[in-house]
């Protein structure tokens, strides 16, 4: 069954638009105070915010400019401010765990996703690396999303609609396992790029090899060394495939003020693994790798991969419910279809 997010004609402004001039209604803005306090609000007609330190009228910001200081009934001072993108993947609704900015940069560049490349993702989660791929792809471009929750499906689409204003023209979004719906979807060597956040991705091997050009990149995003020991030589023993490679990042803050210059105490240390391979012309041996020892898995190994072995919490439906209400909030009233 596929649910399609059709663009349609807007009310309000979208896209660069949506980014520019004075603050509106119905806009997220980011409220900073005095100590670096970060909260997000959306304005409204006769909102406010409040706080145990007075509140600020939503009148008081709305029909302002981008980057404008703010005072509230007691004084104290905000900077007002859109949020950027990765402000708002982490204070977005969700259901899921978010795919953090730090991944989510990595992955558009690592593999190569350009403007109006033809790419396809599974899973979803709650829209956060769909947003990033959707605006690499650009408006020509075309993402195929592939979630198997529909509740998840709903938290992105309402995420996705409500940073771009409406319906991205470029964006797809189906349900349904992945290596069974692809295949049906997309034709034989149609798709430039493949990115899969899932729990098994090397169960995708030949759906991943059906859809994906020759030369086309195949880029994994697995929380746990296992995963990606098991991804890395399943994708070896396919032959289909060039040598995979693999890589995290981490990022660490530095502290600023006057000559105490020092980096933080906290940093974002691992949040998830990168596995990219290309895809082989058909009919070509990949390059053997010298001293390569050949691991092997039993069935105890193979019936293993469950959420709860890779430490994945449940999400009660109830929160997800909540979420996607919260996502759609953000959505600007102006219609959507579905086929």
């Amino acid at each position: 069954m596929i649910h399609s997010t059709q663009p349609v004609a807007a009310e309000g402004p979208v896209g660069a638009a949506l980014r520019r001039g004075p603050f509106r209604v119905g806009e997220r803005v980011q409220l900073t105070d005095e100590r670096g306090r970060m909260n997000t609000v959306t304005l409204s007609e006769g909102g406010a915010f409040h706080t145990h330190k007075g509140f600020l009228n939503h009148s008081e910001i709305i029909g302002r400019p981008d980057g404008s200081v703010v005072t509230n009934t007691a004084g104290h001072q905000y900077q007002a401010l859109r949020p950027l993108l990765s402000d708002f993947v982490l204070s977005m609704p969700r259901g899921a765990a978010v795919v953090y900015p730090k991944d989510a940069g990595q992955i558009v560049t690592m593999a190569d996703i350009f403007p109006g490349a033809r790419v396809v993702e599974a899973g979803v989660g709650s829209g956060a690396l769909s947003i990033s791929l959707l605006r690499a792809v650009g408006d020509g471009g075309y993402l195929h999303s592939f979630e198997r929750r529909q509740e998840f499906a709903d938290i992105a689409r309402g995420n996705v609609e409500t940073i771009f204003g409406g319906p991205h023209p470029a964006w797809r979004i189906s349900l349904g396992d992945f290596q069974d719906e692809v295949v049906k979807a997309e034709e034989p060597g149609s798709v430039d790029r493949v990115v899969l956040d899932m729990l098994a991705p090397w169960e995708c091997l030949d759906a991943v090899a059906t859809v994906l050009t020759p030369g086309g990149v195949w880029i994994n995003y697995v929380a746990t060394a296992t995963q990606l020991s098991r991804t890395a030589e399943a994708i070896r023993a396919d032959g289909r495939f060039t040598e995979p490679d693999a890589w995290e990042s981490m990022v660490r803050g530095w502290h600023l003020e006057g000559l105490a210059v020092r980096p933080e105490h906290r940093m974002v240390g691992h949040t998830g693994f990168l596995l990219v391979t290309r895809r082989l012309a058909e009919g070509v041996e990949p390059l053997v790798r010298k001293k390569r020892a050949k691991a092997e898995f039993s069935d105890e190994d193979l019936n293993a991969w469950t959420p709860a072995s890779v430490g994945e919490r449940p999400v009660s439906d109830r929160k997800l419910r909540r979420a996607a209400r919260d996502a759609r909030a953000g959505v600007p009233d102006q219609g959507t279809a579905e086929d």
